[in-house]
């Protein structure tokens, strides 16, 4: 007698993704929760119940994505709330902004770069530009704020505006009607800027599909809350963290767009086509290096076309500003100056600057060159930022937002995270009693510069937690066995091309 085999089961269908991983299992990396991976959160799970175990089901609803949206919504409804004693006289009390810490550029702005009149950023009339002073921004916040002057003033039933052309510019902030539309102005810009930051929090799960709670870092952060609002920096860091989506992707001429697009809104998401660059040098990928650098080019040039054909002048002014600026605001040739007594020219100040930033940027590229395995591109990024950081010009509190998406991913472990942002939530505080004049000195006069210790402690200290956060990065590069992304999933993902044959080729997320 024969005995016939049983049929094999039926083999369920699957969706593209599946089938990729069970056609190679080594791509797809298993999913990690983040209390069995980060021993601070294991620990505070003790409180709930312990680590999730390998029978906890998942629900339909609550998954790490919307999990980590609902914490970024929650995080900066607080920081919008955080600037309500400001918004309660519409900014108009000077000291407020400082004693409570919510000052914003975004009124003041508002009426000081002629939106209050919905006149066009980069306009070349004469009587424009005597009235206003240009945009001292790149486009893309210039479009930003103007797109948003316009939804102001619709909202507003588009308000007469002959009146103001005849009332001086530095008269118009505290009239009644202004004084409305500077709140909700404001109030405009804190609903965009929050789709924005939902949107960075959605691209920052899918950046790595293993590890979509380390997008939870930028979603929880409390100097997210606190400098969100203060300016429109959250336009780059959105488009930062779409670029590191697109390119664990495979798509290197998206990431060349977004990356472009980045830079004519803040200039440093141009530093990051360095660390692109060399993770595609050295999978020897130069087809993909092309693609990047055209990509990036366009759209940057693509940008800033319309502000430059009508106005090149006025689009000028960001350049000049910039490259004639002297030390600022929280940076460490403030410090210097104020502590040394001397005076830096902007010239010496460039010349240092960028020198320093090259021999950085060319360490960086060292370590990503050199490095037992190829390195992703969050821990690159934040290496090169942090070195422009350390040696700009000015430090505004909101420019911690420049580093937040790439610290998430480049060194997903809430204890260092907590060193480094309490050393910027530290600094966010003693700028304010800087301004505010609260640290000074009895025998110093009201209106006059004074020197303040701890000002400069908050400069330094700032400094130190971003050094910090950077040495843990480089040695998780040089050591992947101390890096928790590669240990528990060690993914590559090709960038497309003809043919992923070659494990070799592969370009590490």
């Amino acid at each position: 007698m024969v005995v016939c085999p049983a049929p094999p089961p039926p083999v369920p269908a699957v969706g593209p993704a599946r089938a990729r991983a069970v056609a190679d299992p080594g791509r797809v990396p298993r999913h990690v929760h983040p209390t069995q991976d980060d021993p601070v959160v294991a620990a505070l799970s003790e409180g709930v119940g312990g680590p999730v175990g390998p029978r906890a089901a998942r629900s339909r609803w609550w998954s790490p994505t919307a999990v980590v949206l609902l914490l970024a919504a929650l995080t900066f409804a607080l920081g919008t709330l955080q600037k309500a004693p400001c918004a309660s006289d519409a900014w108009a009390d000077g000291q407020t902004r400082y004693s409570a810490m919510c000052y914003s550029d975004l009124p003041y702005l508002y009426t000081g770069r002629g939106f209050v009149e919905h006149e066009w950023p980069y306009s070349d009339d004469a009587g424009v530009r005597d009235r206003f002073e240009a945009m001292e921004y790149p486009v893309g916040i210039s479009y930003w704020a103007w797109a948003s002057s316009w939804a102001t003033h619709a909202v507003v039933g588009f308000p007469d505006l002959a009146p103001r052309y005849a009332t001086p510019a530095d008269e118009l902030f505290g009239q009644p009607e202004v004084a409305r539309e500077v709140v909700l102005f404001t109030a405009v810009n804190a609903f965009g800027l929050a789709l924005l930051t939902l949107g960075a929090a959605w691209f920052l799960t899918r950046a790595n599909p293993g590890r979509p709670w380390d997008a939870a870092v930028f979603a929880a952060s409390p100097t997210l809350a606190l400098t969100g609002l203060i300016n429109w920096d959250l336009l780059a860091v959105a488009l930062v963290a779409a670029a590191l989506w697109s390119w664990s992707r495979g798509r290197p001429l998206l990431t060349g767009v977004l990356l472009g697009l980045g830079t004519a809104a803040k200039l440093y998401p141009g530093l990051l086509l360095g660390p692109v660059l060399v993770l595609l040098v050295r999978a020897r990928r130069w087809r993909e290096a092309g693609l990047v650098v055209a990509g990036a080019a366009g759209a940057w040039l693509l940008a800033n076309a319309p502000a430059y054909l009508t106005g090149p002048e006025a689009w000028g002014v960001f350049w000049g500003f910039n490259a004639e600026r002297g030390a600022d605001l929280g940076s460490v040739w403030t410090m210097v100056s104020q502590v040394g007594d001397v005076t830096f020219s902007a010239g010496t100040i460039n010349l240092v600057s960028q020198g320093f930033l090259v021999v950085w940027c060319l360490g960086v590229a060292a370590l990503g060159l050199l490095a037992p395995s190829p390195p992703r591109l969050a821990q690159l990024g934040l290496l090169v930022v942090v070195g422009f950081l350390l040696v700009n010009k000015v430090y505004s509190p909101q420019y911690v937002l420049w580093l937040l998406p790439l610290a998430a991913l480049a060194r997903p472990r809430w204890r260092d995270q907590v060193v480094w942002q309490a050393g910027e939530v530290f600094y966010f505080a003693v700028v304010w009693w800087y301004l505010g004049g609260y640290l000074r000195p009895g025998a110093a006069g009201e209106g006059e510069a004074y020197d303040a210790p701890v000002y400069w402690l908050g400069i330094v200290l700032r400094m130190l937690c971003e050094l910090y956060l950077a040495a843990v990065v480089v040695r998780d590069v040089w050591r992947p066995d101390r890096d928790p992304v590669a240990r528990t999933e060690p993914l590559t993902l090709p960038v497309r091309s003809q043919s992923t044959s070659t494990r070799s080729n592969d370009v590490v997320v």
